[in-house]
């Protein structure tokens, strides 16, 4: 087992590219603002680190080395760059060169541009991170519990057929009252899409991907669909930050570097807890980053009627994570032999 510092090797490096890169694009204040976006991204980003160790669990040493090394390209330059560029170009009716050359040369229109798809963006990440959110503990199979009062019924709920996708879609339109107009029609377009997809990659990483027939079926495969799900559950978990990353600055090349760092050393944390079994030693980690998911989908639901900022959702996921935390320390000692 290589030191915990090892994993982080190519982050830091990674950082040190982008920092010298953020230069020639603003000076000395471009780099800072690439350092600022990078912690910020990876403190606000820790469950998206213990979700992805739990799928990563059950990958062999190729496919999580893929998932840094390919990943974090599709990351950075896919999810952060070229991503917010095809929104711009859908919501203001452009074509993708467009839209780079608004980003380019008018910074500010494309963040308004950007915004005014925020009710459409926030529909889609809510509900595909609400999938994900309820396919982890509707699962019929599913005995360890954190929250008992409410995952137990939530289990209880899982013996019925899709009942993650009928929630989903009340949980939507409930939230699509909020709004009015054209933006509901396409507060529940989105939504509905961010469900297909979520079924359409989900049902893909069994199809197409590795592993022994039987397994429980919140365990994602590795492989070409296993990778696009962890792909598209990291746009999902960064939707936010790229339209909060605007209010810091209107620059997308230092944005998108700002946060692929955050993105590579989520990935480094990734990495470390997959290796050192820590989800196996803390049992409730895995429950708390799962219930930081369905906050993080509640908030992106409730935010298209109200501003609320990132730092009260990443502090409300690190607050979930700590208590999960300690919860398994409690019970890790509680179950631990006593000394004669």
């Amino acid at each position: 087992m290589k030191p915990a510092a090892a994993h982080f090797t190519a982050s830091f490096a990674f950082a040190a590219i982008a920092v010298a890169a953020a230069l020639p694009l603003g000076g000395p204040q471009a780099a800072a603002t690439v350092v600022f976006l990078g912690v910020l991204e990876t403190s606000l980003s820790f469950d998206n680190a213990v979700v992805n160790a739990t799928v990563l669990a059950h990958w062999n040493d190729v496919w999580r080395r893929r998932f840094l090394s390919w990943g974090i390209v599709v990351a950075v330059f896919g999810m952060r760059l070229v991503f917010p560029l095809l929104i711009v170009g859908i919501a203001g009716n452009m074509g993708p060169l467009e839209a780079l050359d608004l980003a380019l040369h008018d910074a500010d229109q494309y963040g308004r541009v950007l915004a005014s798809a925020h009710h459409q963006i926030a529909a889609f990440g809510g509900a595909f991170l609400m999938m994900v959110f309820l396919k982890f503990f509707a699962a019929r199979h599913k005995t360890r519990h954190w929250f008992a009062m409410v995952e137990r019924p939530l289990t209880r709920l899982g013996k019925m057929e899709a009942i993650e996708g009928a929630l989903t879609l009340a949980i939507l339109l409930l939230a699509a009252r909020l709004l009015d107009g054209a933006q509901r029609a396409e507060f529940v377009e989105a939504g509905v899409w961010g469900v297909v997809v979520f079924i359409l990659v989900k049902g893909l990483s069994g199809l197409l991907g590795g592993g022994a027939d039987g397994a429980p079926s919140q365990i994602v495969r590795q492989g070409i669909a296993g990778f696009l799900y962890l792909e598209v559950l990291d746009a999902s978990f960064s939707f936010d930050g790229v339209i909060g990353a605007f209010a810091i600055t209107n620059n997308l090349l230092v944005i998108a570097l700002g946060l692929g760092v955050g993105a590579m050393f989520v990935r480094s944390f990734t990495l470390l807890l997959v290796e050192r079994g820590t989800l196996n030693t803390y049992r409730y980690l895995e429950h708390g980053a799962f219930w930081a998911i369905g906050a993080l989908a509640a908030v992106m639901f409730a935010g298209v009627a109200c501003h609320i900022p990132e730092a009260v959702t990443g502090l409300v996921g690190a607050l979930l994570i700590v208590l999960s935390l300690g919860s398994s320390i409690r019970a890790n000692r509680k179950a631990a032999p006593t000394k004669p």
